[in-house]
């Protein structure tokens, strides 16, 4: 992207500094990545002012330490170019707006028909208890990296990276919320259901406490590119698609279950869309002409920090997949997958896995 030149004496006064279409109608303000730009590029690129760009009287207001609204100290991660980036799924507000009623209104409808003919009552007795326990635990997980994520996109350097995170967590609360009104609704449906159990399970049950741990951890590093990278390339790979794809979507409808996958499917593909943006960004700053080793090097050491944590709360995982009466899939095998899938992920960005 082509930075704007201003004239040695720095002016707001018009004609002072040089843009790609200062000389158009058109007033494009930026670069766009293809030759046109696109309706995302135009409601988010520099919506985030950057003084080192167009703010020549630099920030109107600052934090009491002397900082400005944004900093590119917030991470470790350094860059050339932060506004280069651009996210692959292109949402912005009215997209993002659209898609999560969508996936609302396919939720609401799935539980709704489900209750409707009766199926809470055949699920298997042993699935029910599952349910209550460990999927109400879950929405614990997704809500504390929602909530993560929320807290760091307020220190993203550029809009586009801040949207692309606060979509994030609104698609991981959203999944967080979905699950506690499921769990409510088929409540209602099969004798002594106890969705408060959930909690417990969390706070107390000893195989939740890795899982706890690896999520606390990335809710609380202060570096918002690294809560980012921990939760898209380690603890979803690692943990989040092991427990949903690999567990609850393979073994609910042999038990009696058809109504929990499609529940939770939407989270897939709301990862997919994650993924695609997390390691785009990655990428820009490993492959960053300036400062690429740096960024190698740094998120390597977040690979092994949190890979460690993602392992300890698979482990602790484990035995749920004993639980069921119908075991179509066994933990060695989904636990296969997602190792592999993580090495394919941390390949793209030159990085390695840990031995264990």
């Amino acid at each position: 992207m082509t930075a704007v030149q201003t004239v040695s004496a720095k002016s707001g006064a018009a004609g002072s500094a040089v843009f790609p279409d200062s000389d158009s109608r058109r007033y494009r303000y930026f670069e766009p990545r293809s030759k046109r730009a696109t309706h995302y590029e135009d409601v988010t690129v520099d919506v985030q002012p950057d003084p080192e760009r167009y703010l020549l009287q630099d920030w109107i207001i600052s934090f009491p330490n002397g900082k400005g609204a944004y900093t590119k100290d917030n991470t470790g991660a350094l860059s050339s170019n932060w506004h280069a980036f651009r996210a692959p799924d292109q949402e912005w507000e009215r997209t993002h707006y659209q898609r999560q009623s969508k996936i609302e209104a396919m939720v609401q409808a799935v539980i709704a028909n489900g209750r409707k003919s009766g199926a809470p009552k055949s699920f298997d007795k042993a699935w029910i208890k599952i349910l209550q326990n460990h999927l109400g635990a879950w929405k614990h997980a997704e809500f504390g990296l929602g909530t993560s994520l929320m807290q760091a996109q307020r220190y993203g350097y550029t809009q586009m990276i801040n949207n692309a995170t606060l979509t994030n967590s609104s698609y991981k609360l959203r999944l967080s919320q979905d699950i506690t009104l499921y769990l409510a609704e088929i409540g209602m449906d099969v004798p002594g259901f106890d969705d408060t159990a959930g909690k417990r399970v969390w706070l107390e049950d000893k195989g939740w406490q890795g899982t706890r741990e690896a999520i606390e951890s990335i809710m609380g590093s202060a570096d918002y590119l690294e809560q980012y990278f921990a939760t898209n390339i380690v603890f979803e790979s690692l943990v989040g698609e092991l427990f949903r794809s690999g567990f609850l979507m393979q073994v609910a409808s042999s038990n009696g279950d058809f109504i929990t996958p499609p529940v939770i499917s939407s989270a897939e593909a709301d990862y997919e869309r994650n993924l695609a943006n997390t390691i785009d960004l990655m990428h820009l700053l490993v492959t960053d002409n300036q400062h690429g080793a740096h960024n190698k090097k740094l998120f390597q050491g977040w690979v092994n920090k949190h890979v460690a944590l993602a392992n300890k709360a698979a482990a602790g995982l484990q035995p749920i997949w004993s639980q069921p009466h119908s075991k179509p899939v066994q933990y060695a095998d989904a636990r296969a997958q997602s190792v592999e899938r993580i090495k394919k992920i941390l390949g793209e960005l030159g990085l390695t896995l840990p031995k264990e």
